[in-house]
């Protein structure tokens, strides 16, 4: 067994508030708390994940791009007129800074 596959176990003790305190930290990041504390020992990224808001308004811009897209081909092949598919790009960018808004807050 390479030192890479030797497991180490490790048993601490935590007040009643810290044990809380981990339990929603590693909830919202949507980990278990061995998951977190792994990515905080190793220095990795540990961010909460996003509000189920910002999840359905990212998988509506998604939806929006895909219609974009529908637009832009119907424009190519010359059945939508060319300010269609302006007023939808335009239209996605203030989607696109909604969703940066939110996301920064």
């Amino acid at each position: 067994m390479t030192n890479k596959e030797k497991k180490h176990h490790l048993h601490i003790e935590l007040t009643q508030e810290q044990y809380e305190l981990l339990c929603r930290q590693a909830k919202a990041c949507g980990l278990t708390k061995r998951a977190f504390l792994t990515r905080l020992i190793e220095g990795q990224p540990v961010r909460a994940r996003p509000p189920r808001e910002i999840r359905e308004l990212r998988t509506e811009v998604h939806r929006i791009g895909n219609n974009i897209n529908q637009i832009a081909r119907s424009v190519n092949m010359g059945i939508a007129r060319p300010e269609d598919a302006r007023n939808a790009l335009f239209l996605l960018g203030q989607v696109y800074g909604l969703l940066s808004g939110l996301e920064k807050s």
